[in-house]
C-alpha cells in the first residue's frame, strides 16, 4: 500500500488543486450565492459523484479513450458546453425571488445534484487529469495498482469535498447578505449567467 510521505504529499496537491479557481469551484460559488449554502453543498456532493465517475474510468481504462479519441472527446465537451449554455439562459432569464423559500428549495435539492453531476462527468479534461495525475502517486512494488488508484481516487474527492463545503458556507453567508436586496440579487443572476457562459465557451474551445 501507499506509504504516508505519497499519501501526504498527494494530499497537500488535491487540497492545493481543489483551491485553484477552475471551472468546478466557480459553479460551486455562484450556485451557493445565488441560491444558499444548502444548495452549494448539494451541489458539491454531485460534483463529487463526477469524481467518482472519473474515477472509476481510469481505473477500467475508459479515460484513456478520451485522450485517444478525438471524437469522443469532442462529443463529451461540447454536451457539457450546451448545457452551461442552459444554465446561463436560465440565469440570465430569472428574476429576483424572496430569500425564504425553504419548502420550494427542497424539493429542488435533487436537481442541484444532479446538475453538479452533469457539470463534472461531461468536462472530459477531468478524466484525463485524472489520467495523469493519479498514476503518478501509484508503486506498483507495493500492491495492486487499481486499488491505489481507488484510494488515491477516494482523498483526492474527500479533499474537493471538504474544499468545496468550506466554499458553499462562506459564499452562502455572502450570498444571504446580497439576496435581501431585489437589486442586487438581479445583478447575481446576470453575473452568475455571464460566468456560465464564459465556463461553456472554455470547454468549448478546450483541447487535449
Amino acid at each position: 500500500m501507499l506509504d504516508f510521505s505519497t499519501l501526504l504529499l498527494f494530499t497537500t496537491a488535491s487540497i492545493l488543486l481543489a483551491l485553484t479557481p477552475g471551472p468546478d469551484n466557480i459553479f460551486v460559488l455562484t450556485q451557493s450565492a445565488l441560491k444558499g449554502k444548502r444548495v452549494g453543498i448539494v451541489v458539491t456532493l454531485g460534483l463529487c459523484t463526477g469524481l467518482v465517475v472519473h474515477t472509476s474510468a481510469v481505473v477500467l481504462g475508459i479515460a484513456a479513450i478520451f485522450q485517444a479519441s478525438a471524437l469522443a472527446f469532442n462529443l463529451l465537451k461540447f454536451a457539457g458546453a450546451a448545457y452551461l449554455l442552459y444554465l446561463a439562459w436560465g440565469a440570465f432569464q430569472a428574476g429576483a425571488s424572496t430569500l425564504n423559500k425553504e419548502a420550494s428549495q427542497e424539493i429542488g435539492l435533487p436537481r442541484f445534484y444532479l446538475r453538479g453531476i452533469i457539470m463534472n462527468v461531461t468536462n472530459p479534461k477531468v478524466s484525463i487529469f485524472f489520467l495523469a495525475f493519479l498514476p503518478q502517486f501509484t508503486n506498483p512494488e507495493t500492491g495492486s495498482l487499481p486499488l491505489q488508484l481507488v484510494v488515491l481516487g477516494g482523498i483526492f474527492i474527500l479533499c474537493t469535498l471538504l474544499v468545496f463545503g468550506a466554499i458553499s458556507l462562506l459564499a452562502g453567508v455572502m450570498g444571504q447578505w446580497l439576496r435581501r436586496s431585489e437589486r442586487a440579487q438581479k445583478i447575481l443572476n446576470k453575473t452568475a449567467g455571464a460566468i456560465f457562459a464564459g465556463l461553456a465557451v472554455k470547454l468549448a474551445t478546450v483541447s487535449r
